[in-house]
């Protein structure tokens, strides 16, 4: 693994905003060919980083690493793997807790609005940079998965294969992503500041709300297949929730989850020339089985298949339970 930082420079917005000097923070596996063609861009969700691949927690990172190396379905032998951090996120990455040129102070709440479409040209602009002149396949979970799609929207020859796991067309209704409770719950945090808030002020809210989504999205099952007893269960958890606190920034959580909110492809299927996959986790309770969405993925020009699987880890099973469906996603690729 190799990690970087790039500057791919000015971004304009498709709110027409710019953003005026954007880095992206990001890391590689493996060698790109002589003609750029065998690259895969691995997306990450919400809440987590460019170290989705590494060894790590296995939440946020590392929580992809059985899928990487020689032989396994990230075939760093065969394929360049690029993950980068996304736009607005804060690993690195141009986000909220960046500093405005304009104003000598990190951005905060006065970051702009950005879209996936948003992220998927910062990406673009990071590939062309990198050599990159053809995509094998994006392939991401939750909000990753949103990513893949968004790809094979917007440069519908650039990519062969769009994999969305744990993911879905547009964001469903849902409690734990409802926007106007997120500003709730920060602005009751004296430390708020009204998004002026000091680098890790916000820590207790933060480690609060994680142990609340690593519950709701399964990690209790996650760790039960580990043969964690209950109390081991609980004190992981913990200590998951405040090493992801003391990291994450609260505004790149409302930059995203905007974007999330948002984004909604139903209407631009026909574009999309790539082969798709969407596979959903019977237990996930963000992304349940939908049939709307496998019945409109016949729309797509390219094969499509929507995958369910039988797992109780719910929304968290993409990377410890991927054999559901990376086999499928392998046989896609070639």
């Amino acid at each position: 693994m190799h990690s970087h930082l790039l500057n791919i420079g000015p971004l304009t917005l498709h709110s027409g905003l710019a953003l005026p000097d954007v880095h992206l923070a990001y890391t590689t596996y493996g060698r790109l060919a002589p003609d750029g063609g065998n690259a895969i861009l691995v997306t990450h969700g919400y809440t987590a980083s460019h170290a989705l691949l590494a060894h790590g927690s296995g939440v946020a990172e590392g929580s992809w690493a059985p899928l990487i190396g020689p032989g396994r379905p990230l075939d760093s032998e065969r394929f360049f793997i690029v993950c980068p951090n996304m736009l607005g996120s804060c690993y690195g990455s141009t986000g909220p807790a960046s500093i405005n040129p304009a104003t000598g102070r990190a951005y905060g709440a006065q970051f702009p609005d950005i879209t996936f479409a948003d992220i998927v040209a910062s990406q673009y602009a990071l590939l062309q940079r990198l050599g990159v002149r053809h995509l094998r396949a994006v392939v991401g979970p939750s909000m990753g998965g949103f990513q893949a799609l968004q790809w094979a929207v917007d440069h519908p020859q650039f990519v062969d294969v769009a994999a969305a796991i744990v993911s879905s067309t547009h964001l469903p209704p849902h409690d734990s992503m409802q926007l106007s409770a997120l500003h709730t719950l920060l602005e009751h945090d004296a430390h708020w500041n009204r998004g002026a808030y000091a680098p890790g002020a916000l820590h207790e809210t933060l480690r609060r709300l994680r142990i609340d989504t690593l519950i709701t999205y399964g990690m209790r099952e996650v760790l039960a297949a580990q043969g964690l007893s209950v109390e081991e269960i609980g004190a992981s958890i913990e200590r998951m929730a405040v090493e992801w606190s003391r990291k994450f920034d609260p505004c790149s959580l409302i930059v995203l989850l905007r974007a999330a909110q948002a984004f909604d492809v139903r209407s631009q299927l026909s574009t999309i020339a790539a082969d798709t996959l969407i596979a959903v986790a019977r237990s996930d309770v963000l992304f349940p089985p939908d049939e709307a969405v496998r019945a409109s993925l016949s729309a797509t020009r390219g094969t499509s298949r929507y995958l369910i699987m039988e797992t109780p880890m719910g929304h968290s099973s993409s990377g410890p339970a991927h054999q559901l469906w990376s086999d499928e996603f392998t046989r896609i690729l070639g």
